[in-house]
């Protein structure tokens, strides 16, 4: 039998892998609209602040899990991470905060 140690680790680890295998697959919409559009033009910094910006939040959702014992702290903290994330990638996007 597993200690808790041992279990809380791999926990981790494989809720680390869900975030990175959904960054990915969430990276590949713009890369396959690349393909079929030239209004999709993303370059390598691009896609290196969407997976940083993702990835993040995905950790930060994963540690508000661990840190708030009750679901209604957790959906509030996913809350606020997702709009935070959604503010800073519009603000990446299209500037809407700035001149």
């Amino acid at each position: 039998m597993k200690s808790l140690t041992a279990h809380l680790h791999s926990s981790t680890a494989r809720h680390v892998l869900v975030i990175l295998g959904v960054t990915g697959v969430f990276l590949l919409a713009p890369l396959l609209a690349m393909q079929f559009t030239t209004q999709v033009t993303w370059n390598a910094v691009d896609f290196i602040a969407a997976a940083v910006l993702l990835i993040g939040t995905g950790l930060l959702f994963l540690l508000a899990l661990r840190a708030f014992p009750t679901r209604h702290a957790r959906i509030g903290a996913g809350v606020a991470l997702a709009c935070g994330m959604l503010l800073v990638w519009a603000e990446l996007a299209v500037g809407i905060l700035g001149a």
